[in-house]
């Protein structure tokens, strides 16, 4: 089952990483303490909930999967494609670097991040032993910020693309997004022929409105970097605001959900 609920804390795991040295999840809204409009396991400390309800929210999450909360490892995700590589922890107290990709292979290191019906793609490359977690949005997506992952855990850890174990997670779907020219241009500029794939129109969209496929998208770059593995859990955030908070879904007001990624200590 991809849903584990082992207490208060519900989260989802993807089946492509059941027999792998790794702890990983992306947290529903359930089992924290914050009130309305985030309620209630709000991770995210940029959106009017009180940073003392984050912080515990963050900690339930990691207490949830066995993980120290100091063992963290996150970023300030600004829609980029910069990629970070993790040697240990991120100390308290200490400036957080902006980027919208994080790459360890690091035992004691957990990849964090947060989403609101952005993608999160996971990597694993079980030969070399290192993870990597990706924020993808339209802009990040248009970037190509999860083949520059690919292409990171390439240069610096000898990964070969073959190798690796990926997964695109809840995020909004493309029923739910629709996009207006200027991204559509801009999907047509990064992706040429493919771009055509990638956006559609229903009868209920606008006419200047198109549809933009982020899964189908994310899966085409990891393909196109040479990933052959691919999960994608095909859950969109704007259907099920119950268990997922959804930045379109609603209206801008709400919390973030946590992604967490890290090595098995065993492994």
């Amino acid at each position: 089952m991809p849903f584990q609920q082992p207490d208060s804390i519900r989260y989802f795991t993807f089946d492509i990483f059941s027999n792998c040295r790794v702890t990983h999840a992306i947290f529903t809204r359930s089992g924290g303490v914050s009130p309305e409009p985030w309620d209630s396991l709000n991770v995210g400390a940029s959106v009017g909930d009180e940073l003392e309800r984050v912080i515990e929210n963050r900690t339930r999450s990691f207490n949830g999967l066995d993980r120290d909360h100091k063992s963290i490892f996150d970023v300030w995700q600004v829609h980029g494609s910069e990629v970070i590589c993790a040697d240990a922890p991120r100390k308290t107290g200490t400036p957080i670097l902006k980027a919208d990709a994080i790459l360890t292979d690091q035992p004691q290191v957990t990849l964090f991040m947060r989403f609101a019906d952005c993608v999160p793609v996971f990597l694993y490359d079980p030969v070399h032993a290192v993870v990597g977690m990706v924020h993808a949005g339209w802009p990040g997506t248009i970037k190509r910020a999860a083949g520059l992952a690919v292409a990171k855990m390439r240069n610096k850890y000898g990964t070969k693309p073959v190798d690796i174990l990926a997964a695109i997670g809840p995020s909004i779907g493309p029923h739910h997004y629709q996009v207006g020219p200027e991204v559509v241009e801009q999907v047509i500029k990064a992706f040429g022929e493919d771009a055509q794939s990638l956006l559609q129109q229903s009868l209920d969209d606008p006419p200047d409105k198109k549809q933009f496929n982020l899964w189908k998208a994310n899966r085409l770059i990891l393909e196109q970097t040479g990933v052959r593995h691919i999960e994608i859990s095909a859950i969109c955030t704007a259907c099920d605001i119950g268990d997922w908070y959804s930045h379109r879904g609603e209206n801008g007001r709400t919390g973030r959900f946590g992604a967490l990624f890290a090595l098995s200590s065993s492994g």
